[in-house]
């Protein structure tokens, strides 16, 4: 069995069933795929009084209402906002012919992930002339405000 390090989360044992329920609190965002992925604020919560949720749009409009089982409601994901590269070599499989670098993704709220960018030895080529064009260009500007001297 492998060591967990911190940076790994604790892998849930669940039994092979049927999809978890996803059960928001008031207020939460929540995608319901019963309106074709249509994204509401939760605003009032299955009770003795109302048998589902009931979601209305962020910047209001007509509300609806899901199950209460919460079957059809999934938590809407946090948008990336930039991926940044590790400082960490990267490594190439020459069996697969892929490379991975090692990254870290930025979201909206904040959170990061350290992950990695596969990229195919064809991906490899492109980005490695890509990156001498950017390389040469910053070199350039480099010359010219040598050049023009200081403000």
């Amino acid at each position: 069995m492998s060591e967990q390090t911190s940076k790994q989360r604790p892998v849930p044992r669940v039994e092979l069933a049927a999809r978890a329920s996803f059960h928001p609190r008031l207020g939460d965002l929540a995608l319901d795929l019963a309106k074709a992925g249509r994204i509401g604020v939760v605003v009032a919560l299955p009770s003795d009084i109302s048998a589902s949720y009931q979601l209305r749009p962020p910047g209001g409009g007509e509300d609806w209402r899901a199950r209460s089982d919460g079957r059809t409601l999934r938590p809407v994901p946090v948008s990336v906002t930039h991926v940044t590269p590790l400082k960490q070599a990267a490594a190439y499989d020459h069996r697969a012919r892929q490379a991975a670098v090692p990254v870290t993704v930025h979201y909206e709220d904040g959170d990061t992930c350290e992950t990695m960018l596969v990229l195919t030895s064809t991906q490899v080529e492109l980005y490695y002339m890509q990156f001498d064009q950017l390389i040469e260009a910053e070199e350039a500007a480099r010359e010219h405000e040598l050049r023009s001297g200081p403000c």
